[in-house]
């Protein structure tokens, strides 16, 4: 017993976990090539350091390339184009979805086909973001758009279900990073002041391929055959993505192949896909393929706090280059970004996936006329969405939009959650439109507002890290609406004595108490369980909406700060050199460069240090300064930030 305490305090102390994190860093991790590591005396180097830290061994290049309007048109057509495949994808092949589950007798299982591709896209999203600062943004969009087609193909010639799920999920290894890469793209081309306008035009893309998915998903899985859903993206996903390699003009990233690969952190990555692969799974299994109380459902829920536990502290300690940097949530902005799209997540997919159903089951319209419902809800998003940038682009003011925005969603859903069987239409549309407004305002300019609050060298991590964090909040919101609307079915059904049968039946396919006869019931009986179980289930669901979007208020209130868009004259005087070039033709025009007295990018928490002859380090709280001050210099290789 002597010898246990001791052993059991060294354990459980920090010095411990210190040492650990300073072996496995040791194990998995080799020092980078020098080629990755500009020389100390070069004029475009910047270390960041931050408070309390040793300095970083691996350095990045500065991927910033700021281009005139006539350049950004073919460059936005293709950005556009490849955000518009992506979710034109997921909603095509889930309405295809009775057609492939007769293809292949597939039953319950054929669920794992949109899962599948849930699943990777939202395990993948934040590696996306560091992976383009390593590789640089053309690789890490032409591998996604890549994996993406990849997966697609393979799926169209799949002869088993099991096939199928399993090719859905390579594309969505690639699908569930396009989005990130476009808003990551439009960051280096575009000014932070500029870039809601332009990102309103890529969400307003969005918007539109989730409201024409529906009926593409459905004429051709019915006139042509379901692979043809699944193929139709193909030749339009290659297109832009030759038009994004071979236009987008973006700088090289330094470094060989080798001290790239050696940079990469392959735990932090390893645990982010385990840590996620954990949460969402028993998500998709509860309540559908297992309870919620059975140890398969249980296990790897918690197993995966565990697991996320182990990822915070290794990228706090071990990574040199972290996937998340653990410093960025000292920013109250990032982190009331974060929690709002968490929220934002929830309630938009949740919105998205139980309105048509609900509209098909409690009032009984068509899948057809149920889609066409949202119409007037994601057409509304994408225009208030754009108009929502333009505002931010002329008066450099995002805070109030976005209070404004998650207010009316959550008079939306307050006002949604009181439709009855006997609604007008015209109602049903004004309920939509008024979800639409206040969705809209909270889309472009949460990524303005994250992004303004942070360093360049952080602008991939939580512009990733803010789309990964609504897809959570999207996956979290089926589980949960699932078993909430479910469990108001089943306590109505069993009120009237159904058997268990019967009760399982109609869980798994609410359409049967619109033919009642079929299931040896009455009208009377199917009426009395659509308004006191899925009618008030779903009620409960926008009820609970409402009151998750006005925490989201709140929380936008208190943690989200105003930051000045104003990049200063050195940017000004980089888009004016870029535009003299064009005109002119002249290699450099470096007399009207200016170093900016302010960014608004600054990170307030980061130290900067600039290596020179004496070595000296020099301290600001506006780390951009120094980054805008090397790039009026003209650098042709780019600033390492």
């Amino acid at each position: 017993m002597r010898m246990v305490v001791p052993m059991f305090e060294f354990f459980m102390s920090m010095d411990m976990w210190h040492v650990i994190a300073y072996t496995l860093r040791q194990i998995s991790l080799t020092p980078p090539s020098p080629s990755l590591l500009p020389s100390p005396m070069s004029s475009s180097t910047v270390a960041v350091v931050e408070k309390g830290a040793t300095t970083r061994n691996i350095q990045l290049t500065d991927q910033t390339n700021r281009l005139p309007f006539r350049k950004l048109l073919p460059i936005f057509l293709g950005l556009a184009v490849c955000a518009a495949l992506a979710s034109l994808d997921s909603v095509i092949v889930a309405t295809a979805l009775p057609t492939i589950s007769s293809e292949f007798n597939a039953g319950a299982v054929v669920s794992w086909v949109p899962s599948a591709y849930l699943l990777t896209s939202t395990c993948f999203q934040p590696l996306y973001g560091r992976f383009s600062d390593i590789f640089g943004r053309k690789s890490a969009l032409a591998l996604a758009m890549g994996v993406f087609m990849l997966g697609n193909l393979l799926s169209g010639f799949s002869k088993t279900i099991t096939q199928l799920i399993v090719f859905r999920g390579i594309a969505g290894a690639g699908g569930g990073g396009v989005q990130s890469m476009m808003q990551i793209v439009v960051s280096d081309i575009v000014t932070l002041r500029q870039r809601g306008k332009y990102q309103g035009i890529i969400g307003g893309v969005i918007g539109v391929g989730y409201a024409i998915g529906p009926p593409i998903g459905g004429a051709l899985s019915q006139r042509v055959g379901w692979q043809w859903c699944v193929w139709i993206t193909i030749p339009f996903s290659f297109i832009a993505t030759c038009v994004v390699i071979f236009v987008l003009p973006l700088k090289p990233v330094q470094g060989n192949i080798r001290s790239k690969l050696l940079a990469v952190d392959y735990i932090g990555a390893l645990l982010t896909l385990a840590g996620c692969a954990l949460f969402i799974l028993p998500l998709i299994w509860g309540g559908v393929t297992f309870p919620w109380k059975s140890a398969v459902v249980l296990a790897p829920l918690v197993s995966s706090l565990f697991v996320v536990g182990i990822f915070c502290f290794w990228e706090w300690k071990g990574a040199r280059l972290p996937i998340i940097p653990m410093y960025i949530f000292k920013h109250s902005t990032v982190t009331g970004v974060f929690i709002a799209m968490f929220i934002n997540g929830f309630v938009f997919f949740s919105t998205l996936y139980y309105l048509p159903q609900f509209f098909q089951v409690a009032l009984g319209y068509d899948s057809l006329h149920a889609g066409l419902f949202l119409v007037p809800f994601l057409v509304t998003q994408s225009i208030v969405s754009w108009l929502a940038g333009m505002l931010v682009s002329r008066t450099g003011r995002y805070r109030t939009i976005v209070h404004a925005g998650f207010a009316i969603w959550a008079i939306a859903c307050g006002c949604i959650s009181t439709i009855r069987p006997g609604s007008p239409k015209a109602v049903l549309a004004v309920y939509m439109i008024l979800a639409g407004s206040g969705s809209g305002q909270t889309m472009q300019t949460t990524t303005i507002a994250v992004q303004a609050s942070v360093s360049r060298r952080d602008m991939s991590v939580v512009t990733a890290m803010r789309n990964f964090i609504r897809l959570l909040g999207g996956t979290l919101s089926l589980a949960v609406a699932s078993t909430l609307v479910n469990n108001k079915l089943r306590t109505a059904m069993t009120a009237l004595n159904f058997s268990s049968a019967d009760i399982s039946k109609i869980i798994a396919n609410p359409k049967l108490l619109h033919s009642p006869a079929s299931i040896g019931i009455s009208q009377a009986t199917a009426t009395d369980v659509l308004y006191h179980g899925y009618t008030k289930g779903f009620s409960a669901l926008f009820i609970m909406n409402a009151c998750m979007t006005v925490c989201a208020t709140l929380v936008s209130v208190l943690l989200i700060k105003h930051k000045e868009l104003g990049r200063g004259d050195a940017e000004e005087a980089q888009r004016q050199q870029a535009v003299a070039q064009e005109k002119t033709g002249a290699a450099t025009a470096t007399d009207v460069a200016a170093v900016a007295p302010h960014d608004a990018e600054a990170n307030d928490d980061t130290r900067v240090a600039t290596p020179s002859k004496e070595s000296s380090t020099v301290t600001t709280t506006a780390a951009d300064d120094l980054e805008l001050a090397v790039l009026s210099k003209g650098s042709v290789d780019g600033a390492a930030v």
